[in-house]
Formats: structure tokens, sequence, C-alpha cells
């Protein structure tokens, strides 16, 4: 036999080595998952720490924010709370007076009020007909809902469990009202709203429907609340 042949014989036995098998695509089904997980969890990331939405129930914010009015509410800005934790991570700054802010009832936790700041710590507040006074000077609130028949702003007349006398706000803690006083249950019932109750400021109305009428009000839609 030919040595070139016997040669080329050899090289014809020697295994092939065979490719590297191709890696295997991602299912479509589990593609959806993922981007459905991450997406959940962005939200939830957000909810709990950044932007939540609320529905305003009842009109004692009027007419600042109405019954059907769909806000958005800054979590971060005061510092959110931590999830299944009494801590919270740093705000941006402290909840100031005028701020409309989201908060624990004091009296049931479970519920959401949303009301106007109207005292800070170490405030003197004092309410006299509809003349709330600040630190002895009267509070000038072209937001508060006037009716008719209602009190004398100068009548020396209060009825409320709070700030009928000079009373000072304590430590971490905040007096509200709403801006429909005649129609509000606030600090005047039921005491200051603790600091670490708030869950942040409301800062638009990104929706507003009309449920007497059904119809939806436009013109409120992406209002600023200041």
């Amino acid at each position: 036999m030919d040595v070139r042949e016997s040669e080329i014989q050899k090289t014809e036995a020697m295994p092939v080595e065979s490719a590297p098998p191709a890696r295997k695509r991602k299912s479509v089904v589990r593609e959806y998952a993922e981007a459905i997980f991450i997406a959940i969890l962005l939200a939830l990331v957000i909810r709990t720490l950044i932007i939540q939405a609320f529905t305003i129930p009842s009109g004692s914010m009027m007419d600042t924010l109405l019954v059907g009015d769909y806000i958005l509410v800054n979590k971060f800005l005061y510092g959110p709370e931590l999830p299944l934790t009494d801590h919270r991570l740093p705000g941006l700054r402290n909840p100031a007076r005028g701020d409309i802010i989201v908060f624990k009832y004091p009296q049931d936790e479970k519920r959401d009020f949303i009301k106007r700041i109207i005292g800070i710590p170490g405030d003197t507040v004092q309410v006299r007909g509809e003349q709330v006074f600040v630190n002895g000077k009267a509070l000038v609130e072209p937001y508060v809902r006037k009716l008719e028949g209602a009190l004398d702003r100068h009548s020396t007349y209060c009825g409320y469990a709070y700030g009928c006398e000079p009373t000072v706000v304590p430590a971490d803690s905040f007096f509200v009202m709403g801006d429909n006083r005649n129609n509000s249950q606030d600090s005047r019932y039921w005491g200051f709203v603790r600091k670490d109750k708030i869950k942040g400021k409301a800062f638009l109305i990104y929706w507003s429907w009309d449920s007497d009428r059904h119809w939806l009000r436009w013109w409120r839609l992406a209002r600023y609340i200041p």
C-alpha cells in the first residue's frame, strides 16, 4: 500500500470534534413572566417609597380637593417608612405649615386622612370662630371655604376639644385642619398628628370624576397641589 494512501486513511479515521450545543433561548412564557415580575417589583417600590395614589372620599378639603379627585402623594419628600419596620429613610425636608398631607388617622390607623398643616412643632394655635391664630397672629387662609351662616370670625365662642385656648403643638407633631372648616373632623376634635404617622404630601390631581353627574372634571386634570 502506498504510504500516502495509508496516511489519508488514518486521517479519515480520526474522530471529528462536535460543535458546542447552541444555548437554548428563553421561552416566550418565561420572558413575559420575568418582565411582569420586574414591573410589579418596580411598582411596589415606587408605591412604597416614592409616590402613592389616593382618592378623596369626603368634602372636608373642599374646594381645594373635591370628592372624586384622584391624587398623587409624594412619600419621598418627608422620608418614606420602610415596610414591616418602624424606621424611615431620611427626607428632603420636614412638613411645613400649609402642606396638604395624607396621614394615618390617630383614632384608627387603618384609615387615611388628608388635611392641611396649620401648626408645626412649637407653634401656639388658637381658634376663635372662623379665625385661626398662630403664634398670636391671625392666619391668612384664602383656601378656606366660606359658608353662609357660619360663625363670625371674631366670635369668642369655641366648642372644640383642642385650640379654644392657646395650644402649643408638641415636638414631632402637627395641628391639622380641613379647608372646609364647617365639615371637617380634624385636630380641633382629636388632637395632633405625629410626624411618624404622616405618609406624604399631596402634590397632583391626576383624575377627577363627578359621580353625581357622571362626568369627568377635565379642567382639574394634572392640577398641581401647592
